[in-house]
C-alpha cells in the first residue's frame, strides 16, 4: 500500500482512539493522545477517545469526546481487561455513531486476533499505533539491570513485564497481522517488530515519529517580566542562579542538568548520578535536578549521599506541563540516558524549549539528536556520560547554536500539526482503498 503524504481537503470522519492512557492519566501515550485528537478535531474531523476511568475529569477539547471504560488495576492484567471492555464500548459506539476508523495506542490495549478481525469488519480499519513493545520493554530492563540501574522485584509493573511479557507479546502480535497498517513511532521500533514478531511479507507499516507541542515547550523570553522572574525564582531555588545564568547567558558558573522521566531502571537515573563525580570536578557549581514519578527516589538519593553528591542533586514528583516547561526552558541541558524507548518524547520538548540534549548513542533516540543539536555517549557508560555532558557546558557558543537549531528542527518535523496530517493521510488512504 502506498500511502499518499500530502496536505489536502478531506472529507470529516468520525475517528475512535482507543488508548490506555489520557489525561487526566498522564504518560508518553497519554500525552501524545490528548494532542493528536486536538489537532484531528482542529482539522474537522469528530474524535472519539476510549480510556480507563479516571477518578478526575478529561479536560475540555473542543470535538473530541472521551468514553471512559472499567478496568483491572493490575499491572499487566489491566490491558486486557481494558481491552475487552473499550471492544464492548466501541461496539456500542458504532451502533451510535458509525466510526471510520479506529486508531489503537500498542501495547496498553490487548485484542486477540478474533478481536481485531472482528472489528476489521464489523466497524472499520484499524490502524494500530506502535508504541514500542513488551519485548523491547523487558530487553531494556535486563540491559539496565547488567549495568546495576536497580532491582526488577523492587517494582511489581517491572516485576510483570519481566515476566509475561512475552506472554503479552502476543496480543501485540495480533494487532501486527491483523490491522489494516500499523504505523511504527520510530524507525528503530519498526525494526524490533520485525525482528522479534515476524510480521507477514504483505505488513503495511509506516513510520511516524511524534511531535511536541511547540507552543508549551518554547524558549524562554528574558524581556517578558513574569516570565523572568518565574525564571529566576527556578534557578534560585536550584541554587544555579549565578549572575550569568540569572541573565540567561550559557558561560554560567552553575550550569542546571535536568533529567526528566519515571523513576524505574529503564531510564538510567542511576547511570546520571555515577557520572555526577565527574562533571562536578570540572564544573562544581553545576546543579542536577530530576523530575519524576516512581519507587527508586529513596534509592537514588540514597546513592547521591553515597557519592557525595547530595547537594548537587534534587529530585521532583511529576508536576503541571507548565511547570515542567519552565524547567526545560530554565536548564541549560537535558541529559536522557534512557536504555531503551519506543522513540522517547523527552529529548524533542527540550530541543522545542531552546535547551541541547546529551543522550544515548542508540536508536532511536539517534533519529531525533545528533551533535548539531546535542551530543551523545555510550549508553550505560557514566564515564562517557560526564565526557559528553562536560564537552558541552565546555563550550557556551556551541551551545548556543544547538539551541537554535534544536528549536527549528522541532518546528521543521516534529510537531503534532505534522502529526495530525500524517495519519489523516493514512486514514484517507485507507478509506479510499
Amino acid at each position: 500500500m502506498n500511502f499518499k503524504w500530502w496536505s489536502a481537503v478531506v472529507l470529516s470522519m468520525h475517528i475512535a482512539m482507543v488508548s490506555g492512557e489520557y489525561p487526566p492519566r498522564w504518560g508518553g501515550i497519554g500525552s501524545v493522545v490528548f494532542h493528536l485528537a486536538g489537532h484531528l478535531a482542529q482539522r474537522g474531523h469528530d474524535v472519539t477517545v476510549i480510556t480507563r476511568t479516571h477518578n478526575q475529569p478529561a479536560p475540555h477539547q473542543p470535538g473530541v469526546s472521551v468514553l471512559n471504560v472499567p478496568w483491572l488495576k493490575a499491572p499487566m492484567a489491566f490491558t486486557r481487561s481494558y481491552g475487552k471492555h473499550a471492544l464492548t464500548e466501541l461496539r456500542r459506539l458504532h451502533q451510535v455513531k458509525p466510526v471510520d476508523v479506529v486508531h489503537t495506542l500498542l501495547p496498553l490495549v490487548s485484542w486477540t486476533a478474533k478481536e481485531y478481525l472482528w472489528v476489521e469488519e464489523h466497524v472499520a480499519p484499524v490502524v494500530s499505533a506502535l508504541n514500542g513493545s513488551w519485548i523491547g520493554e523487558r530487553e531494556g530492563m535486563k540491559l539496565a539491570a547488567k549495568h546495576n540501574e536497580s532491582a526488577t522485584w523492587k517494582n511489581p509493573n517491572d516485576l510483570a513485564i519481566l515476566l509475561t511479557g512475552g506472554y503479552y507479546a502476543k496480543y501485540e502480535q495480533a494487532g501486527v497481522e491483523h490491522s489494516s497498517v500499523s504505523v511504527a513511532i520510530s524507525d528503530s521500533t519498526r525494526q524490533e517488530f520485525e525482528r522479534w514478531y515476524r510480521p507477514p511479507e504483505d505488513w503495511h507499516c509506516e513510520t511516524v515519529l511524534y511531535g511536541v507541542d511547540h507552543r508549551v515547550f518554547r524558549p524562554i523570553n528574558h524581556d517578558h517580566e513574569e516570565e523572568q522572574l518565574a525564571y529566576e525564582a527556578l534557578r534560585t531555588t536550584y541554587d544555579a542562579a549565578d549572575d550569568s545564568a540569572l541573565c540567561g547567558h550559557p558561560d554560567t558558573k552553575t550550569p542546571l542538568l535536568l533529567a526528566v522521566g519515571r523513576l524505574v531502571a529503564r531510564k538510567g537515573h542511576r547511570t546520571l548520578l555515577r557520572s555526577m563525580p565527574s562533571i562536578l570536578k570540572e564544573h562544581p557549581g553545576a546543579r542536577l535536578v530530576i523530575i519524576g514519578r516512581g519507587h527508586m527516589r529513596k534509592t537514588l538519593m540514597r546513592q547521591a549521599k553515597r557519592l557525595g553528591i547530595a547537594h548537587a542533586v534534587h529530585i521532583q514528583p511529576g508536576m503541571s506541563f507548565e511547570q515542567l516547561a519552565l524547567h526545560f526552558r530554565a536548564a541549560d541541558l537535558v541529559v536522557y540516558p534512557s536504555y531503551y524507548e519506543g522513540q522517547g518524547l523527552i529529548p524533542l520538548e527540550a530541543l522545542a524549549s531552546g535547551t541541547p540534549v546529551v543522550t544515548v548513542d542508540q536508536a532511536p533516540l539517534t533519529e531525533m539528536i545528533d551533535e548539531e543539536v546535542g551530543g551523545l555517549f555510550t549508553c550505560g557508560d557514566p564515564d562517557d556520560l560526564a565526557r559528553a555532558v562536560n564537552h558541552s557546558l565546555h563550550h557556551p557558543d556551541k551551545r548556543t547554536e544547538q539551541m537554535q537549531k534544536g528549536r527549528q528542527r522541532v518546528l521543521d518535523r516534529f510537531t503534532y500539526e505534522h502529526n495530525a496530517e500524517a495519519y489523516e493521510a493514512i486514514y484517507t488512504s485507507l478509506l479510499d482503498d
